[in-house]
């Protein structure tokens, strides 16, 4: 083994954070030889929901797995079909429709789970890599220089290298930057049905196999086919921050907001005149429904070098999800700061050429994020869009 082989495995990394971003990194360094410890609050990898289905694009989070030598495992786990998308009025009158892909033809962005990404991953790495349950309480720089974390149970590890992989309330990102998210004045709902085929055929129909937007009065409902059977809902408004994090109380109404009944119906009251088999997707809901703040970093965000430091993905920089490119970014951040660190001796010149790389492709992608939440949400949305939709797509789909 060479000598610089050998000093790259002796550097201490700490990778904060167990999303797709930090376990795209910890693979990469590990293909390089290159030990990292991850430190995730969960307590396992299946301690709570991940979340829905993500769409990766060939030139970030497929160009990430490729450098992590899983591209080949993970287009047996993806699903094709899930680049159907459906674009509706508020009455489910249809504007826009991308067919799903005909056997034969390919799919640049293929669909696959949150959950069965992080079982990819997590598969490829060292037994112990991630260490689960690691709450960090607190990120500095140590009396010798070195970034530190200290963790919940009183334990500080030092680092020659700390990466916030922590998402928009990064613990590492104030030793970096005092930017904070800020609300966009957009809020979510989530809410799951279960078994549509079977359960809700009505749904599974409106629906398709891939995405469904339906938009007007400058609200949305966004439905997304998971794998398993499963339909995410995503209910998009304007509104105040304190509506989302009230649990969706109305001012004038004391109803109970941990009653889901009560929150269900004050969510359809936002759509009343809208096609009930849309409504079906709020009314018919299995669980409870979640209110979701929508927050963004400001555009453009990056700060100075501070040695040993760096952030990816969402704790780096976070924007709404109206780009469809959060876990994209994150995972192509993960891949090229680990390729950076394998390929230079001297880390501040590897975390410095990987931030020259991210900071302009962030921007670009907050922007048009932040153009698109706009769009969304105008009177004439449904319009926006299918002329949006149709310029992507040249003409390739049915109009």
């Amino acid at each position: 083994m060479s000598t610089q082989r050998r000093n790259r495995r002796k550097r201490r990394i700490a990778i904060v954070g167990a999303g797709p971003g930090g376990l795209t990194l910890a693979r990469v360094l590990h293909i390089h030889g290159i030990p990292s410890t991850v430190y995730e609050l969960d307590a396992s990898a299946t301690a709570r929901d991940q979340g829905g289905t993500l769409d990766l694009d060939e030139e970030s989070g497929q160009r990430a797995l490729l450098h992590a030598g899983l591209l080949e495992e993970f287009r047996p786990l993806s699903r094709p079909e899930g680049g159907e998308l459906r674009l509706l009025g508020k009455h489910a009158d249809v504007g826009f429709h991308i067919p799903p892909p005909r056997d034969g033809d390919g799919n640049d962005r293929p669909e696959i789970d949150r959950r069965v990404l992080k079982e990819l991953l997590l598969g490829s790495l060292p037994e112990g890599t991630v260490r689960w349950g690691q709450k960090v309480k607190a990120a500095a720089l140590g009396a010798a220089g070195r970034p530190a974390l200290t963790l919940a149970d009183g334990t500080t590890v030092e680092a020659d290298v700390l990466v916030g992989a922590d998402g928009a309330w990064s613990r590492v990102r104030p030793l970096l930057s005092d930017a904070d998210p800020v609300y966009t004045g957009v809020s979510f709902v989530d809410g799951l049905l279960n078994d549509v085929d079977t359960r809700h055929p009505a749904v599974a129909e409106l629906v398709g196999r891939g995405s469904m937007f339906a938009l007007a009065d400058e609200k949305g409902l966004f439905a997304q086919r998971n794998g398993g059977g499963r339909i995410r809902v995503y209910t998009a408004v304007k509104a105040p921050e304190e509506w989302s994090r009230s649990g969706l109380i109305d001012p004038a109404d004391p109803a109970d907001p941990a009653d889901p009944a009560a929150a269900r119906k004050r969510l359809l009251d936002l759509f009343p005149d809208w096609d009930e088999g849309l409504r079906a997707l709020i009314a018919d809901s299995d669980g409870p429904l979640v209110p979701r703040p929508i927050h963004a970093l400001p555009i453009g965000h990056r700060w100075d070098r501070v040695p040993g430091i760096t952030l990816l993905g969402d704790a780096a920089h976070l924007m709404s999800p109206f780009a469809g490119a959060g876990a994209n970014l994150a995972m192509l951040d993960g891949a090229e700061l680990a390729l950076a660190l394998a390929a230079h001796d001297d880390l501040e010149t590897a975390l410095h050429a990987y931030e020259t790389a991210m900071f302009p492709r962030a921007e670009a992608a907050a922007t048009q994020s932040a153009d698109h939440l706009v769009d969304f949400f105008q009177p004439d949305a449904l319009r926006i869009m299918r002329d949006a939709f149709t310029t992507m797509t040249a003409g390739g789909a049915d109009r």
